[in-house]
């Protein structure tokens, strides 16, 4: 717990929900692996098709990078025409939110893949979630 606390402090790097970058992070490589194994299961291992995945994966961290540099930029200019446009970093967050649904939402599409029995439940309720983080986003257009 002790380490917990010392990266509660606001001055790390990712902030203080530091744990949403590390959570995205470990999902992905659970989603590479369960890939994997989806893959040795059902006789259709491929390096190219795995490194194709990879690659999409380095994507979309670029994508939240850049989801989260457009608000630094936006809020500059609003300090220089004395707008407040800090709302405009829910453009990030919505982005990382998407992204680590999606992630859970592939890792059970493995998952089934490969023979096992996932709950309804779960394979719903990230269907909603994802309806939710869209819906938002639609109306915020």
């Amino acid at each position: 717990m002790v380490i917990f606390n010392y990266f509660n402090n606001r001055d790390i790097p990712f902030g203080e929900h530091w744990i949403l970058f590390l959570l995205y992070l470990l999902l992905n490589i659970i989603d590479t692996l369960t890939g994997f194994a989806k893959a040795r299961i059902n006789n259709q291992e491929s390096s190219s098709v795995a490194l194709i995945g990879i690659i999409r994966k380095m994507g979309y961290w670029i994508m939240i990078l850049i989801a989260f540099l457009i608000p630094v930029g936006f809020q500059e200019l609003g300090k220089i025409i004395s707008v407040d446009l800090s709302v405009t970093i829910f453009l990030g967050w919505f982005v990382l939110a998407s992204l680590i649904i999606n992630e859970c939402r592939s890792i059970l599409e493995n998952l089934v893949d490969a023979g096992c029995k996932v709950p309804q439940i779960l394979i719903k309720g990230l269907e909603t979630a994802s309806k939710n983080i869209e819906s938002i986003g639609e109306e915020n257009e």
